[in-house]
């Protein structure tokens, strides 16, 4: 009865699929997910063979401040109104999919202990928009790989405008803008830790978010963004 009231709709269109939280097949088409060859730091696609411990050449040139990365989506095409329509759209329902998919591709990256950290909201923003959208992807996540989370383990003490610019613009923007919470951030000290965020860009806001976690005494740090913005190759 449930079935024949709230049938099974893509979460792209809105057309009716055979089960829930799934693509209709033209909305598949036009959500590119990413794979073949991909930096094993930030997940940049890259040309040639997929192989592990490929590195791009920006990340040989200035490694990240973490060990591992891993995205699921280009943010392009579907995937991007996709990952808008969680962000600015209310469609806090994509995170259970969304969250899932993330965790597939974070599988590998699993230690003993490890504790799933969201990339936090300034407490402005956070009000504006009612929800963390990292938060509740990480929270998702954790649930598929049964890791603990704490979403108040990092905070944001002052707002930044949207980041632009150059990643050296970006990595300025963000100087010294999030910090281990008072309380949160004690549970870091000696664990590793997945650090989680909705897109990956320049990679600023998630290294602010790796150096602060590892003021807090994290052992080892890694990172999942549901998309990456990248050039195709």
């Amino acid at each position: 009865m449930l079935r024949a009231i709230y049938p099974s709709a893509c979460m792209g269109c809105g057309e009716l699929t055979e089960t829930d939280f799934a693509l209709c097949g033209a909305c598949w088409r036009d959500t590119p997910f990413l794979g073949g060859a991909l930096c094993g730091l930030c997940a940049r696609p890259l040309p040639g063979e997929a192989e592990p411990g490929l590195v791009c050449d920006g990340c040989h040139a200035q490694p990240p401040p973490w060990a591992e990365g891993r995205a699921v989506l280009h943010y392009r095409d579907g995937a991007r109104r996709l990952v808008l329509a969680l962000k600015h759209g209310d469609r806090t329902d994509l995170a259970h999919p969304m969250g899932r998919w993330m965790a597939r591709a974070a599988a590998d990256l699993v230690r003993p202990g490890m504790l799933v950290v969201p990339v936090p909201l300034h407490r402005g923003r956070l009000w504006r928009r009612r929800y963390n959208q990292s938060a509740l992807l990480a929270a998702r996540l954790a649930r598929e790989l049964r890791l603990d989370r704490c979403p108040d383990a990092l905070w944001r003490q002052r707002g930044t405008p949207s980041l632009s610019g150059d990643a050296g613009a970006r990595h300025a923007t963000l100087a010294g803008a999030i910090a281990p919470h008072p309380r949160g951030g004690a549970r870091m000290r000696g664990r590793a830790v997945l650090l989680v965020d909705d897109v990956l860009t320049s990679g600023a806001t998630l290294a602010a978010c790796a150096r602060a976690a590892g003021a807090a005494g994290a052992e080892e740090i890694c990172v999942i963004a549901l998309a990456r913005a990248a050039p195709d190759a």
